[in-house]
């Protein structure tokens, strides 16, 4: 079994919509503001981030980009991983009050198994399981299958997606049964986030032939050779891998710091001594 043929030329600017990613996107959104609508809302900040997570998601796997990840450059399909990871699920999870994770995950805490699927929020196995599904995904055996055969690829994208919500939970949940780390530790988790997309970016950049035979016998644009493309796409992993971390280390680092002011006594609460 096959993906479906690829478009005729400058087709992947046609932004056609597929419409199980809408329906999946739809179900979403629709969740949460039934959530939301039943539960005690303050502000708007937090459904801003949820709706951005899943406009990210729309736009990464339908219209130009999608076509250009299906169907020419590997460099493009990078791309679009990277938004998955590092840019819809962090969102998603911070844009979900930790009242509504909390309800999503009282049930699962009443069963043993329950409990270890929650087990899995806490940093060690959380990294372990998104670092495993990166370089596992991105191997060319089960990368080219994911090409090849469209339902694998559906498998792929929720996998990378689902482990790297759990990836991102040390630092983003808003959960009071299953909360992030305290803010110093967050740092030092955060050194960690990008090794592993930075090691898969390494392997793919310092190959010396193309690894991915399906964008080999792709139709070439913009005068990119295969190999030139699946550099370019390693570059592209390897450079958001360390730059996103450092924009979340910041984030964390200055919340840090307003919190211990916010903790600090004022001056007539002081001792004198």
């Amino acid at each position: 079994m096959h993906a479906s043929p690829a478009p005729p030329p400058f087709a992947w600017t046609s932004g056609e919509v597929h419409a199980d990613v809408l329906l999946g996107a739809g179900v979403l959104a629709a969740a949460y503001a039934l959530a939301w609508a039943r539960g005690p809302r303050a502000g708007a900040t937090r459904p801003v981030a949820f709706l951005a997570g899943l406009g990210a998601l729309l736009a990464a796997l339908n219209g130009p980009l999608h076509d250009l990840s299906d169907y020419y450059l590997f460099s493009a399909h990078m791309v679009q991983h990277l938004v998955l990871t590092l840019v819809v699920a962090p969102l998603l999870l911070a844009g979900t009050p930790g009242w509504m994770l909390d309800r999503l995950l009282a049930p699962l805490l009443r069963r043993p198994l329950g409990r270890g699927a929650v087990r899995l929020t806490r940093p060690v196995p959380a990294l372990g399981l998104y670092a495993a599904a990166l370089i596992a995904w991105h191997r060319p055996g089960p990368y080219n299958a994911a090409l090849e055969v469209h339902g694998w690829h559906i498998v792929e994208h929720l996998v990378l997606l689902a482990t790297a919500v759990l990836a991102w939970w040390p630092v983003a949940s808003a959960s009071a049964l299953a909360p992030r780390l305290h803010y110093g530790a967050q740092i030092l988790y955060l050194f960690a986030f990008g090794m592993p997309m930075t090691a898969v970016a390494a392997m793919i950049t310092g190959a010396e032939q193309v690894l991915y035979p399906f964008y080999a016998a792709a139709p070439r644009l913009f005068s990119l050779t295969p190999l030139d493309d699946q550099r370019l796409g390693g570059v592209i992993m390897w450079v958001p891998a360390g730059l996103i971390p450092l924009l979340a280390f910041t984030i964390v680092f200055f919340r840090w710091a307003a919190a211990e002011a916010d903790e600090e006594p004022s001056p007539a609460e002081k001792p004198l001594l």
